[in-house]
């Protein structure tokens, strides 16, 4: 195994490198949207996690809950909006959150309580336009599907908000798994996990996030959005998951590179 940088060079680095497949564990813009997947496929080189188009819906959290919604699966209101209306005024009643469209790991999330005086001000990286987000309280679970296989349910307990620290920091978050959850909740987190997958057209590995209000049951449990890329940390959800149901960690990395592919 031959570790990349991805840079300005990528193309070249790979047409002289020729690998027979790629472990793609990039993050966020350009390496997760479909821009290095179409890379690989522009090369012929086969490639882990989904191809450029669910890459491209599932980082585009808007049109995502568009497909999402088609497929009968739970999601929460939204709109997009301009960052300097959102600053101005309330574009929805508090709670709501403010987040970019398009990044991951939780980067660049605002929450709006009802006690916040005024709209949020934004910080000036935000991009033009961001998505408000009806807020949805209780508890973070979250689901692997891998393949065809949705592996299981993780409760994640955090003692504030679940930010960028609290997921890849040592001590963020604790986790737990299998979730200690009513048999219908944990069914529902596997059934809304798998049809995410499919209902995006991913393919090797995804996650798929939710919230569940307990005091609602079974409607209380919304699904937010599905990675394409979960991390593959020493903190990370996925390779927990997978160690729970006696898939070793360089097993999975094995299954993820054999998986590989490219669609054309």
């Amino acid at each position: 195994m031959v570790e990349v940088e991805a840079g300005r060079d990528l193309f070249a680095v790979l047409s002289d490198l020729k690998p027979d497949a790629v472990l793609n564990c990039l993050h966020g813009r350009w390496g997760e949207d479909g821009c290095v997947q179409g890379l690989l496929e522009w090369l012929h080189i086969p490639y882990t996690h989904s191809g450029v188009l669910a890459s491209a819906l599932a980082m585009d959290k808007q049109r995502s809950k568009d497909v999402f919604r088609h497929a009968g699966l739970p999601v929460l209101e939204s709109v997009i909006a301009p960052k300097a209306d959102v600053m101005a005024d309330h574009v929805m009643t508090p709670p709501y959150v403010v987040k970019p469209n398009n990044e991951g790991s939780s980067v660049g999330v605002y929450l709006v309580n009802a006690e916040n005086n005024g709209p949020p001000q934004l910080s000036d990286d935000m991009p033009a336009e961001v998505m408000v987000e009806t807020f949805a309280p209780g508890r973070e679970l979250t689901t692997t599907v891998m393949g065809d296989r949705a592996l299981g349910v993780t409760d994640i307990i955090t003692t504030g908000w679940y930010d960028y620290d609290a997921k890849y920091k040592p001590g963020g978050s604790r986790h737990v798994v299998p979730a200690e959850l009513p048999e219908e909740i944990t069914a529902l987190c596997l059934d809304y996990a798998r049809r995410a997958h499919d209902a995006l057209g991913c393919r090797g590995i995804s996650r798929t996030d939710f919230r569940w209000d307990e005091s609602r049951g079974a409607e209380g449990l919304i699904l937010l959005e599905t990675n394409t890329q979960p991390g593959m940390t020493a903190t990370s959800l996925t390779p927990e998951q997978a160690a729970a149901v006696g898939i070793t960690f360089p097993a999975l990395c094995a299954w993820m590179v054999e998986d590989a592919s490219c669609d054309r």
